[in-house]
């Protein structure tokens, strides 16, 4: 081993951490680097030079033992990922992504969430509920900082984090690492496929209701719209590239965004008292709001990716970090969406705010208009991240070449027609946003932070942690069995009827 890994080896704080070794364990058949390689704000030149010397040093290690020897244990290093080259962005232009990636359809179902709570619970569970997500939102990145520092490597997603925390765990765990993995992508494709159903059903709603107005013979069935919907949505989903997405994202953020402002215009008219909404719900509904918010906080998958590709990593994080401040600035649109849109319209509050918009009123039905096609280009960006979970380990069936791009196509037309399926046999928004919000969303966001936590430092888990995450963890299992339970109830009510 060269001198330079030596000089790591005994440097404590650039030394990646790893599970304490077993008998069995101890043969190393993969090139392992004792060093640790930041990138900075290098050149090109800079970049592809260390990527040529973290090869010819794992070439030279490969077969060779690395390990760490410390007053009472035996450890193993990890094998380091090159460093890529990538643009950092600033804080700012974070702060929009965190924006645009946690405001979704789920802001348009707050009134209706208040409407399952009361005016008074609905407006202390969403600061609640705010609180606890971005807390476990914490808890993964300060995780993940962990998990870095161990592994030597510069970027880790949610799936990652939790393999290499079962791996450098307590010893019982280290079999179950590949398992944890496909069990945070698993969730991820789950939630990312119940978005992508819940946006045909809130399109083909909204659409249903300006077509219904102005064509009333022309009216047609929501599934038959659903249908039509697939005329653009399968074409979009082809496109494999994310870049060649940007386009149609930014086109639907303007409109989303233009959308919201027309509708604080309605809401904020001709308010009643407050008094004449009831302080509280009742039991029966409130799991479906529970449901129905965890829907609206599920960003937890966003922040790793963009504490990475930020150029102050460090200023992510903190009192006034950028999560911190964005996810504030969302609470407070969720809030006041809520709030107002179940003060406005009661107990007739429909499962999207947009379909209480006056139908008489053509700048109504344009923001109907404006959100039907920016759900249209949402859905292609929420297929694309389940289809870089499952599609790399099903291209490997196939030879390399057309035939290769011909399944790919298939696949993703598939897909599709799954979620079309999915989203015609359940055509009720309300209920599908609290189904999908409770059922994949409370594990992502409530149930394995605290867990991850808890492997990341044992034993060394002081009784205050301990205590907190157990009650963030049944407090998330709890809302899942409720909320599933109250939600699958409520569709099997509206059916029978």
């Amino acid at each position: 081993m060269n001198r330079g890994s030596q000089e790591s080896l005994n440097s404590q704080e650039k030394q990646p951490l790893l599970q304490q070794s077993s008998p069995e364990r101890t043969a190393v058949t993969e090139p392992l680097v004792c060093f640790s390689i930041n990138v900075l704000e290098t050149g090109e030149e800079e970049i592809i030079g260390e990527v040529e010397d973290f090869e010819a040093t794992c070439q030279s290690n490969i077969g060779d033992e690395a390990k760490y020897h410390n007053e009472t244990s035996e450890q193993k290093l990890l094998p380091l990922e090159p460093p890529q080259a990538h643009r950092p962005i600033s804080n700012c232009e974070t702060m929009v992504h965190l924006l645009k990636g946690n405001i979704g359809t789920g802001i348009f179902a707050m009134p209706d969430a208040f409407k399952n709570a009361g005016l008074v619970v609905g407006s202390i569970g969403i600061p609640l509920m705010a609180v606890i997500c971005v807390h476990c939102m914490h808890i993964l990145v300060k995780c993940a900082a962990v998990m870095k520092r161990r592994k030597g490597d510069h970027f880790m997603d949610y799936a990652d984090v939790v393999e290499t925390a079962c791996q450098t765990g307590p010893a019982k765990l280290v079999p179950y690492s590949n398992f944890g993995r496909k069990l945070i992508n698993l969730f991820l494709c789950i939630t990312q496929f119940g978005f992508c159903c819940v946006y045909i059903v809130f399109a083909a709603t909204n659409f249903e209701q300006v077509v219904a107005h102005y064509f009333p013979s022309a009216a047609l069935d929501i599934r038959s719209y659903m249908a039509i919907m697939m005329v653009f949505l399968i074409p979009l989903c082809w496109i494999r590239k994310l870049k060649y997405l940007s386009p149609v994202s930014l086109l639907a953020n303007i409109l989303q965004t233009s959308s919201l402002v027309l509708i604080f215009y309605y809401i904020l008219q001709d308010l009643p008292n407050v008094s004449s909404r009831p302080a509280f719900g009742s039991w029966k509904t409130l799991p479906l709001y529970f449901g129905t918010a965890v829907f609206a906080f599920e960003g937890i998958s966003l922040v790793l990716p963009l504490q990475k590709d930020m150029r102050t990593p460090k200023q992510f994080e903190g009192l006034t970090g950028v999560l911190n401040t964005g996810m504030v600035t969302v609470s407070v649109l969720y809030f006041a969406v809520g709030f107002y849109g179940y003060l406005k319209y009661g107990e007739v509050v429909k499962g999207s705010i947009t379909l209480n918009l006056p139908s008489e009123d053509l700048l109504a039905q344009l923001v109907k208009l404006m959100m039907v096609l920016a759900i249209l280009g949402s859905y292609a960006v929420q297929f694309y991240v389940p289809m870089e979970i499952i599609w790399p380990s099903l291209s490997t069936y196939f030879q390399n070449g057309p035939y290769q791009l011909i399944a790919e196509y298939t696949f993703r037309t598939v897909l599709v027609l799954v979620t079309l399926c999915l989203a015609a046999a359940i055509p009720k928004l309300d209920l599908f946003i609290s189904l999908v919000g409770a059922f994949s969303s409370s594990f992502l966001a409530l149930v394995f932070p605290p867990v991850l936590e808890l492997i990341t430092y044992w034993p060394n888990v002081g009784r205050w942690t301990m205590a907190k995450n157990a009650l963030i963890i049944v407090f998330g299992i709890i809302g899942f069995l409720a909320g599933t339970y109250a939600s699958v109830e409520s569709l099997v009510d509206a059916f029978s009827t």
